[in-house]
């Protein structure tokens, strides 16, 4: 994903900086602050930027590059023309997703792609739960969280598939859950490549990095 414009290290918003209910002053401080923050707390940013809560951690998120929209627009595209007429359906940022909405409800991901074939997790604001599917296009500020932090979070919620595109290298790598642990396919930009909880879904990775 392309995101974190000021906190492009991993820094954080501390909680004791602002009231919630009032207008928060969105100031990044180091991650390792104790400041936490739930669902609740994120409803009331009503200050046009946005933001992912990762266990309770705040983290903004900037516009993204143009490589990174048009590789975005490219895979929705071709999952939005397998998915006509099915049961799944396919979702791009921004769109919350409240993996432990259940619990803590501390943790409120965009992910850039999305496919959820159990409508019972939709909701008017975007989804509770794990999604089927989520898709994450790199970007320097964002690659680490996205490959470890988001990786880990994924599978520790269930999502059954992850696919981390890189625009970079042109290659994705693909996570498929099971038993509890992802197995990791990776495919370059010549390639087509499966998606496994889609039967009969197929991306064509040449038609994704056209220019």
């Amino acid at each position: 994903m392309d995101k974190d414009e000021s906190i492009d290290k991993g820094e954080s918003l501390d909680k004791d900086e602002g009231m919630v209910g009032e207008a928060l002053p969105k100031v990044a401080y180091n991650v390792e602050h104790t400041g936490r923050y739930t669902y609740a707390d994120y409803v009331t940013w009503d200050d046009d930027q946005r933001w992912e809560l990762i266990d309770g951690e705040a983290y903004l998120m900037s516009a993204p590059i143009r490589i990174h929209q048009e590789l975005i627009g490219n895979l929705f595209y071709q999952l939005k023309n397998f998915l006509k007429g099915k049961h799944c359906k396919v979702y791009m940022a921004p769109f919350d997703v409240r993996l432990n909405a259940d619990k803590e409800d501390n943790t409120v991901v965009q992910p850039d792609i999305l496919v959820i074939c159990d409508h019972a997790k939709l909701t008017r604001e975007g989804s509770i739960g794990a999604p089927d599917m989520l898709i994450e296009v790199l970007s320097p500020s964002t690659s680490a969280r996205d490959r470890k932090v988001k990786f880990d979070l994924y599978r520790k919620f269930g999502v059954r598939e992850y696919w981390i595109v890189d625009p970079e290298t042109k290659t994705t790598a693909a996570h498929v859950l099971k038993d509890g642990e992802y197995i990791t396919r990776a495919y370059s930009d010549t390639d087509s490549a499966p998606v496994y909880i889609l039967e009969g879904c197929t991306v064509d990775f040449t038609e994704i990095y056209e220019d």
